[in-house]
Order: C-alpha cells, then sequence, then structure tokens
C-alpha cells in the first residue's frame, strides 16, 4: 500500500515512516503542502496511486486545511490528518473540508495503523474473504440500491423495505441510515457523524444522534444493525441480519 506522509518535522516523519515500512507499506515523504499536491497529480499520471495521505496542517508553506481543501478538489484519496490541534472546532473543520479522519497527537500507533486500514478500506471496498465470498462492502448496485440482509436502501427514492416492506423514515434517519450503511464495518465517530449528517458540530447534538440512533433500531427491528462503540461512535454491522 502506497502511502503519502506529509510532515515538515523530519525527526517525526523519520520515525514515523519506519514504523509504517515495517508495517509494509511504502512510504513517500514530503515537506510542504506544494510538494504533496505535485506527488499526488504526478503520482496518479505515473501509474497507481496513493491509498492514504497522512497530513499535517503546521506546514511551512500553506495550512494544511487549505491542502486538504486543494487535494479534495482534485482527487479522492483518503486524508488523515495527523495534528497536535486537539480542539472540537479544528477537528469538525478538517472533517467538513473532506478529510476522511483526524487524529492528535500523541498518538498510539496501533489506533493509527487501524485508522490507515479503515479509510483505505472505505476507499476501495473490502476484498473477498479467505472462503471466496465477498465480504460486505456497502457498495451501491447500478440501481443506487444497498442491500443488508433483509434492509434494502434505495438510495435515488430515499426509500427502505425490510423483507419487503417499507420503512417510513425521517429525513436525517435516512441519512444517518445512508451513512453507515454505504460503509459496513467501519467505525465512525460521534462527532464525524454529526458533521456529515447535521453539519454542525458535535457540541450540544450528541444526545440527537443517540435518538435517532435508537429510533432506527427501533423502527427496523433488527437492534444489533447499529452497533455501538463505547467512547467512539457507531458502525453499521456487516451482516443485515
Amino acid at each position: 500500500m502506497r502511502l503519502l506522509l506529509v510532515e515538515d518535522d523530519d525527526r517525526v516523519a523519520a520515525a514515523l515512516s519506519a514504523v509504517l515500512v515495517r508495517h509494509g507499506f511504502e512510504v513517500t515523504h514530503v515537506r510542504s503542502g506544494a510538494e504533496a499536491l505535485q506527488e499526488l497529480l504526478v503520482g496518479g499520471q505515473e501509474g497507481p496511486g496513493f491509498a492514504v495521505v497522512l497530513l499535517d496542517l503546521g506546514l511551512p508553506d500553506q495550512d494544511g486545511f487549505e491542502v486538504c481543501g486543494r487535494i479534495r478538489r482534485t482527487s479522492t484519496t483518503p486524508v488523515i490528518m495527523v495534528t497536535a490541534r486537539a480542539d472540537v472546532r479544528s477537528r469538525i473543520h478538517g472533517l467538513n473540508l473532506g478529510a476522511d479522519d483526524y487524529v492528535v497527537k500523541p498518538y498510539d500507533m496501533g489506533e493509527l495503523l487501524a485508522r490507515i486500514h479503515a479509510v483505505s478500506r472505505r476507499s476501495a471496498g473490502e476484498e473477498p474473504s479467505a472462503t471466496g465470498e465477498r465480504a460486505a462492502s456497502g457498495s451501491p448496485d447500478p440501481t443506487g440500491t444497498l442491500r443488508l440482509g433483509a434492509v434494502t436502501i434505495e438510495l435515488p427514492t430515499r426509500r427502505v423495505s425490510v423483507d419487503g416492506a417499507l420503512v417510513p423514515l425521517t429525513r436525517k434517519e435516512f441519512d444517518l441510515l445512508a451513512l453507515l450503511a454505504q460503509r459496513p464495518g467501519v467505525v465512525f465517530r460521534r462527532e464525524q457523524i454529526i458533521s456529515e449528517v447535521w453539519r454542525t458540530s458535535w457540541e450540544g447534538t450528541g444526545r440527537t444522534l443517540e435518538v435517532h440512533v435508537a429510533s432506527l433500531r427501533s423502527k427496523l427491528q433488527r437492534p444489533a444493525l447499529i452497533e455501538t462503540v463505547r467512547g467512539v461512535g457507531y458502525r453499521m454491522a456487516t451482516q443485515g441480519d
């Protein structure tokens, strides 16, 4: 897996690169936003591009937020912001600009590796399992329909049914269900869900999210479909039943 590391501190970059290489990554290190954008452009032209971008926000030539916005305007490559900025507003701002995840320094290396693999799966879809069956990736079929066991989600018409019976959902309930269902098994942090579904910050909205999750579990009559990841957020179970 090719990974682009955007970090202006050479000592930090060297230590991180050494760990990533030991875990099978091919790392390209750049020190500025301009170099990062150039690498993404050239990489896409010369062959398989980067699977993930690890982006520091404190770059010498431009703010990492600006770099993320420019990446997202020209590329779908997953971006993980890795920064010391721990405030909620920065996290929300980064996610709204199109970052796929936000990791605060100092971080646990195991968690960072897990997040890298999670966003790469989210982008590429799950690989076939050892038995030859394809794991649930949440990719819609050509009609824009998602199927998770007995649950069918029609994205173009915003209709949801269970065992063929239509289930009426509110607009936010559908948006929440569709967000989770398109990436089964991927953990969405609470603040990320709030940002993408409610288009606002986490502050004061946490209880609303919990109520909507409980309502979906009840209406779909499948309480195990949406799993709670304690202290983090929620994920869609990889099996619909």
